[in-house]
C-alpha cells in the first residue's frame, strides 16, 4: 500500500510543478492584472509577451520549460530512491529498471496536465508547449534540441508561434521514434506531442483561415478589446 501512495505522491508532485502558474503570476506580479482576461487568455509566454512585453515573457518561458524538465528529474531521483525504502515493498513482479521508465512516462504527462490544467486556475493554464520542451530536453536532450531548432526555424519564417510549436511536436515524435529510447519514453512523447497540438486547436482554425497573429501582432481577442 505504501508503494502506491508514495508512487501517487511522485505524479502530484510532478503536476504541481507543472501548476505552478507562472503566466499569470508575471501579470498580477507586474501589472496586477489577470493575463486570462487578456489578449488569447493563455498563461503561457506568448501571450505574456503580448501583454508585459519581451523580459517578462522570456522569464516565464525559461521557467516553463524549467518546469517540465524539473518533473523529470525528480521522477527519475524519487522513484529508485522511495523503493530503497526499508519500509516500501515494490509488488514482487516489478523491477526497478523496468518500471522507472513508465514512472517518468506518467511524470511527464502529469506536469504537462498541470501546466494546461492548473489547479490554482480553475483548471485552466497554458498549451505546454514550453513545459514540453523542458521534458523533452530532461528526457533526451537530442530530440529536445531537434524539436527547439525547428521551432527556431519556423519562428524566424513565419513569425507564427503556434506553427512553430506544433511542428517542433511533429518533430518530437518523429525524433524519439527513431532513437533508441524506451517504449515508455516514446509513448510519452507521442502522447505529450499529441496533447500540445490538441491545446492548439484554436490556432489550428486561425492558421486555416489566416487570421492568425505573427510575432509581434496582438492577437485577435487583443483587437478586439482595443476596439471597445
Amino acid at each position: 500500500m505504501l508503494f502506491w501512495i508514495a508512487s501517487g505522491v511522485g505524479l502530484a508532485i510532478a503536476y504541481l510543478f507543472g501548476s505552478t502558474p507562472t503566466g499569470y503570476l508575471a501579470g498580477k506580479l507586474l501589472k496586477g492584472i489577470d493575463i486570462r482576461e487578456h489578449g488569447s487568455k493563455s498563461t503561457g509566454a506568448t501571450n505574456v509577451l503580448r501583454t508585459l512585453g519581451k523580459w517578462p515573457a522570456l522569464v516565464v518561458l525559461l521557467v516553463d520549460v524549467l518546469k517540465g524538465a524539473a518533473a523529470i528529474i525528480f521522477a527519475s531521483w524519487f522513484y529508485p530512491w522511495f523503493s530503497t525504502l526499508p519500509f516500501v515493498t515494490p509488488p514482487t513482479a516489478f523491477d526497478l529498471q523496468t518500471w522507472l521508465p513508465w514512472a517518468v512516462c506518467l511524470a511527464g504527462l502529469a506536469v504537462l496536465l498541470g501546466h494546461g490544467r492548473s489547479i490554482w486556475l480553475n483548471f485552466t493554464g497554458g498549451k505546454s508547449a514550453a513545459a514540453g520542451l523542458g521534458v523533452l530536453l530532461a528526457l533526451s536532450w537530442p530530440v529536445g534540441v531537434g524539436a527547439a531548432a525547428v521551432f527556431g526555424a519556423v519562428l524566424a519564417v513565419f513569425r507564427i508561434v503556434s506553427l512553430g510549436s506544433m511542428l517542433a511536436a511533429l518533430t518530437a515524435i518523429a525524433l524519439i521514434c527513431d532513437l533508441e529510447q524506451p517504449l515508455p519514453y516514446r509513448l510519452l512523447v507521442i502522447a505529450g506531442s499529441i496533447y500540445v497540438i490538441v491545446r492548439h486547436r484554436a490556432n489550428i482554425q486561425r492558421l486555416l483561415a489566416g487570421t492568425e497573429p505573427r510575432l509581434g501582432q496582438g492577437s485577435p481577442a487583443s483587437k478586439a478589446e482595443s476596439q471597445i
